[in-house]
């Protein structure tokens, strides 16, 4: 079900950019200029995407944070990390 809220979640975003910019580019004078017709579909996308995506977003964050939290075992990658950082602690304190 993690999963699930992010797919979700990016496609209605990419749905709330693509819908807008479709419509626009119907009209003659966004064929032209069809940078302006991102620019302004690129708005309408982050402004519905805050009015009607705040339950998903929620959801998805929260998904996020548990994964993060049941995470057991540390990856190589921060264990390398925490073994770098305290050489660098300790070479710091000489």
């Amino acid at each position: 079900m993690k999963i699930r809220s992010l797919l979700t979640y990016t496609i209605l975003r990419l749905a709330f950019f693509l819908v807008p910019l479709g419509v626009m580019m119907l009209f003659p004078a966004f064929r032209n200029m069809w940078w302006l017709a991102v620019i302004f579909a690129a708005f309408i996308g982050i402004a519905l995407s805050v009015l009607f995506l705040q339950k998903t977003r929620a959801q998805m964050s929260a998904d996020l944070y548990e994964r993060q939290q049941n995470r057991k075992t540390k990856t190589a990658r921060e264990v390398d990390e925490e073994i770098e950082n305290e050489a660098n602690e300790a070479a710091q304190d000489e």
